[in-house]
Parts: structure tokens; C-alpha cells; sequence
């Protein structure tokens, strides 16, 4: 009988490609880019704004509607499906200038369609993770105190764990998705690759992660303080930002003649 070939214990199942590093202060300077970028496509960049802006508003208003927070979990889910691909045309609009052509809407809706496996790949693998937060904070609230004004000795074990799973989960999808649309539009790889090189370049860049962390968060908070509205610029301006982050990190065999 045959027989079967020894197994290569050091087989390569992801690749990872190399980053760079960058300065702790990188993401100012890709917010920068970004303002440009709008300026130079502000009708595609509008289009794309106030589709994202429909989102977090709709969820709003189906929250104050239903007066339940039940409706948020499902409204949630259908972002976490097709907001990279929207997003993947923003990276298309940023990446058209960055090559000195002319961006247009049809050019970036095909760019949704690049790379149709590893891209609907990821919007669920986000969604499995949103799924498995849900129901880890419905466990949690379990040990929410079962009295009326309860004290904060009483709320801290309810807040410590709540706050470190959280955290957790946060810091894991940051890491994952950081890089991983960008990655698998561009090149057209397989998603295990894409995840592995954003883990990858994440950790080399701990300093000025936290710190494009922050930006995002802070644009965040003001979008829903603007009732919705500012996310018409905020989320154009954090695409192609994270676009120009991709950039400015992972690593390419023929160097960029672009920013």
C-alpha cells in the first residue's frame, strides 16, 4: 500500500505581509490626507456620507419608535453585513486619487465586488462576534444588583467584568478589522491572510494604534451628539483615513509612488 506523505508540520496556512513602522502621531497626518481627499471628490464623499449617516440614524429612530432596545441587535447585524462594503468604496475613492485618476460612483461600487468571498467573509465573522458580545452582556447582566438605587460596591462586580470582557472584545475586532477590508481589496486574498497581517501590524504599532483608537472613538461620540448628522463627514473622513493607514504600514514587494 501506499504511503501517504509525511505531514510538514511548519506549513504556512496564513501569510502575513510585513508593516512598517510609523510614528505614535501617524493618524493626524492621515486625517490630514483624508480632508483632502474629501475636498477633491466631495460629491462621491457626500453620497457615501449620507448613506453611512441613514444607518446609526435609522437605528435611532427604531429604538425611540419601538421604545426597546431589542430592535438594536438586528440593526446592528445588518450594519455589520454592509458596512465594509460601502466602506470598500470609500477605499476605492481614496485609492483612485492616490493614483492620480479621476474616482467615479460606478468604479467604486464595483470595488465592493473585488473580492466578494473574503469581503462578505468578514462582515460575518463580525457579525459572529457582535452575536457572541450579545449574548456574553446578557450573562453579565445577570449580576446587575436587584435593587432600586443600588451603590457602586454593589454595581462592581456587574462593572469589572462588563468593562473587561468588553475591553477584550474591543481591543480583538480593533485588531482584526483595522486593516483586513483594505488588505483584501487591494491584494484579493484569502481573509485568514488579511486577518493575520492586520493582527500583525497592529501589534508592531501599538503607540499609534491607541492613538487612531482614539480618534475613531472621539469622531464616534461626536456623530451621535450631532443627532447623526456629522457622520456625512466623519465617516468619509475615517475611510480614507484608514485607507491612507493601510498605506503609510503594509508593506509593498514595489514601493508606493503614492502617500
Amino acid at each position: 500500500m501506499p504511503t501517504s506523505a509525511p505531514i510538514d508540520k511548519h506549513t504556512e496556512f496564513a501569510r502575513c505581509f510585513e508593516s512598517n513602522k510609523i510614528s505614535t502621531f501617524s493618524p493626524f497626518h492621515w486625517l490630514a490626507l483624508a480632508l483632502k481627499d474629501i475636498a477633491r471628490a466631495p460629491v462621491l464623499s457626500l453620497i457615501y456620507g449620507l448613506i453611512f449617516t441613514l444607518i446609526p440614524a435609522t437605528i435611532m429612530w427604531l429604538v425611540y419608535q419601538s421604545g426597546t432596545h431589542l430592535v438594536i441587535l438586528p440593526a446592528v447585524v445588518a450594519f455589520a453585513l454592509i458596512g465594509p462594503a460601502f466602506a470598500a468604496g470609500l477605499y476605492d475613492v481614496a485609492w483612485e486619487l492616490e493614483k492620480g485618476h479621476t474616482p467615479t460612483f460606478t468604479h467604486s461600487l464595483k470595488s465592493m465586488f473585488r473580492n466578494p468571498a473574503g469581503e462578505w467573509g468578514f462582515a460575518v465573522l463580525l457579525m459572529v462576534i457582535m452575536i457572541v458580545w450579545m449574548r456574553l452582556a446578557a450573562l453579565i447582566h445577570a449580576l446587575y444588583p436587584n435593587v432600586t438605587n443600588p451603590t457602586f460596591e454593589q454595581l462592581s462586580a456587574f462593572l469589572t467584568l462588563g468593562t473587561l470582557v468588553g475591553g477584550i472584545l474591543m481591543v480583538s475586532v480593533f485588531a482584526i478589522s483595522a486593516f483586513t477590508p483594505q488588505i483584501m481589496m487591494e491584494r484579493r486574498v484569502d481573509i485568514m491572510t488579511a486577518v493575520v497581517t492586520s493582527i500583525h501590524a497592529v501589534k508592531s504599532n501599538v503607540g499609534a494604534m491607541l492613538v487612531w483608537c482614539g480618534i475613531i472613538v472621539t469622531l464616534v461620540l461626536v456623530g451621535f451628539l450631532t443627532g447623526t448628522a456629522g457622520f456625512i463627514v466623519i465617516m468619509p473622513l475615517l475611510s480614507y483615513a484608514s485607507w491612507h493607514g493601510y498605506i503609510a504600514i503594509i508593506k509593498t514587494k514595489k514601493p508606493r509612488g503614492y502617500e
